[in-house]
C-alpha cells in the first residue's frame, strides 16, 4: 500500500487544531472538574489529555528517536493543566515538523519498536502513522463527549470545516 503524505500533514494540522479546540474548552472548567472521575477509560478529562500526550510521544519517540518523556499507560505526565497545555501544543507542533518530512519511500518502510510492556513488534510505517492519528481523534471523541455531558460544546470538530479549509 502506498499513502500520501500530504495526507499526514493534512492531519497533524487538524490535530494542531483540535488541541487548541480541547484546551480552550476544558479550560472553562476548574480544575476540580477537569480531574473528576466521569466514568471513562481514564477516568476524566484530565487524564485523557494526558493519555494523549503519553502516546503522542511514544510514538513520537518511535518515529523520529527523540527521547520524549512518558512515564507509562494510565500514568499523568502532568498534574498542572498549564503545563499539560503546553507539552501537548508543543507535540503538536513536532508532529506538524515530522510529517513535513515524510516521503513515500520512509512510509513504504516497516518500523521495529519495543512497546511499553517489553514486546517487541514490526508494522508498515505508513500504519503506524494511521493510527497515531486514529488514536488521537479516538479519544478527543471522548474527551469532546465528556464536555459535552459537562454542558460544553466544543464546536465544529468535522476535518472538512477546519479553518484554513474554509
Amino acid at each position: 500500500m502506498s499513502a500520501d503524505p500530504a495526507l499526514y500533514r493534512r492531519m497533524a494540522a487538524y490535530n494542531l487544531w483540535m488541541s487548541e479546540k480541547l484546551y480552550a474548552a476544558s479550560g472553562q472548567m476548574t480544575d476540580e472538574e477537569r480531574k473528576r472521575d466521569r466514568g471513562a477509560f481514564f477516568k476524566s478529562v484530565h487524564s485523557t489529555l494526558n493519555h494523549l500526550l503519553f502516546a503522542d510521544r511514544a510514538w513520537m519517540s518511535r518515529f523520529t528517536g527523540h527521547p520524549y518523556e512518558i512515564k507509562g499507560m494510565g500514568v499523568d505526565l502532568y498534574a498542572d493543566f498549564g503545563g499539560l497545555k503546553s507539552a501537548h501544543l508543543a507535540i503538536a507542533g513536532d508532529i506538524i515538523a515530522f510529517t513535513g518530512t515524510l516521503t513515500p519511500e520512509w512510509l513504504a518502510g516497516e518500523l521495529e519498536w519495543t512497546n511499553t510492556r517489553g514486546l517487541t513488534k514490526v508494522r508498515p510505517k505508513w500504519l503506524l502513522v494511521t493510527h497515531m492519528f486514529n488514536h488521537q481523534t479516538h479519544h478527543r471523541g471522548q474527551i469532546s463527549t465528556l464536555l459535552t455531558q459537562a454542558g460544553i460544546d466544543i464546536g465544529v470538530t468535522d476535518l472538512p470545516f477546519m479553518p484554513d479549509l474554509m
